[in-house]
């Protein structure tokens, strides 16, 4: 994020000693993004970040896809992969199953009943959201505390954990690069404009940072050769005061101010973060088109160049009435094929004023692939609902 931000106890000034009560020097870590060039925080820990005694392969859970063959939009059913009470042991980092991805953005489900362990994804920076339940992101930064509807983002190579409260539902979003607010929303230094559908007031930032004292903890590495267990000699959460733009934070959907019009507005007015190569958009309750002669259901429309995925976690989503659409599904529709609402969806639609729905839509700029979570809930007969004519 742009806007500084200050916790805990740093020098008057960066690069110079610190020192605890004792006159020990604290260590000095600068977690920065690309090359010393872009947003960055400095920590201070009590002991050498870099210290490590030991380590092991991670056997991550099957990352693999299978391409979208043949061409087809689908369905998919993500409150199926977690059935009976299996979510009390599963944890928000290890049991994550891959349900769509590519070279650009994976995008997996769980849900979580169990502390995770210590994780570090080193390969990009995560959003995810919170479908339901509520618990802590406990990180090196200070904690975050969650529920329904947050946004978490976290920058790549934060060393955090999740700590459930009760079931977790979580909708991961995990990038090869760094999520950040459309630059559009931004001024050339980084402050929210205007016409930003949220601003610098809607985001949580980090508690205090605290020190746990455990030593010999393991803490969980995502890199792109795979994954990596470290054992380090001291807990990584020793940290006495950071100062910086580069934190994790929480952003809450009811905060989302939609952007609305006399007619139907097209989808680059919901988004609320970029990545590399992707978007993410929210859907949220709001006021519908005001023209008398408008139709506000979407407009059939080709994305040919991306591939769109709709999450619908939440209230009565009219455009895919009749489609067996409903919370907790998954919509893919891959770009080279033209959608839109359910036929019937229009004429029902005509009158409306205002649509109460919630999803959360990711579109990318390259094909999606099917991972072993997607191939499992496909409800294998979505492709052929708009042949229904009623």
């Amino acid at each position: 994020m742009a806007h500084y931000q200050r916790a805990g106890s740093v020098p008057p000034k960066r690069h110079t000693q610190h020192r605890d009560p004792d006159g020990k020097l604290y260590y000095e870590e600068l977690m920065g993004e690309e090359g010393f060039s872009s947003d960055s925080s400095l920590l201070y820990h009590r002991h050498v970040p870099s210290a490590v005694t030991g380590a092991r392969i991670w056997q991550m859970p099957d990352q693999s896809t299978e391409a979208n063959l043949p061409l087809l939009p689908r369905h998919l059913k993500l409150h199926t992969l977690f059935d009976g009470e299996e979510w009390k042991s599963c944890d928000a980092v290890r049991d994550r199953r891959l349900v769509l991805g590519n070279d650009d953005v994976r995008i997996s489900y769980v849900v979580a009943g169990a502390e995770s362990p210590l994780y570090r994804n080193a390969t990009g920076d995560e959003c995810v959201y919170v479908e339901a339940g509520s618990g802590t992101v406990e990180t090196v930064f200070g904690d975050l505390v969650v529920g329904p509807g947050d946004y978490v983002i976290i920058p790549r190579a934060t060393t955090h954990r999740w700590v459930p409260d009760d079931a977790l539902r979580l909708y991961v979003i995990e990038s090869n690069g760094h999520i950040a607010p459309p630059k559009r929303y931004l001024s050339r230094y980084g402050q929210f404009l205007e016409h930003a559908p949220y601003c610098e007031r809607d985001l949580r930032t980090p508690s205090d940072p605290r020190i746990v004292e455990d030593q010999d903890v393991e803490v969980y590495i995502r890199h792109r050769a795979g994954g990596t267990v470290h054992v380090l000699p001291h807990h990584p959460f020793d940290v006495v005061g950071w100062d910086g733009c580069l934190y994790p934070y929480a952003f809450n959907i009811a905060d989302f101010e939609p952007i609305t019009g006399r007619v139907h507005q097209p989808p680059p007015v919901h988004q609320v973060f970029e990545g590399p190569n992707f978007v993410i958009c929210n859907f949220v309750p709001r006021k519908v088109d005001y023209h008398p002669l408008s139709v506000p259901v979407p407009y059939y429309h080709s994305n040919v160049d991306s591939d769109e995925v709709m999450f619908y976690v939440g209230g009565d989503y009219e455009a895919r009435k009749g489609s067996g659409i409903n919370v907790g599904s998954v919509s893919l529709h891959p770009g080279g094929y033209p959608h839109g609402p359910q036929p019937a969806a229009i004429e029902a639609s005509l009158g409306a004023e205002r649509f109460d729905e919630l999803a959360v839509m990711v579109d990318t700029f390259r094909p999606l692939g099917l991972g072993e979570a997607g191939r499992v809930c496909d409800d294998g007969v979505y492709a052929w609902t708009w042949a229904r004519r009623s």
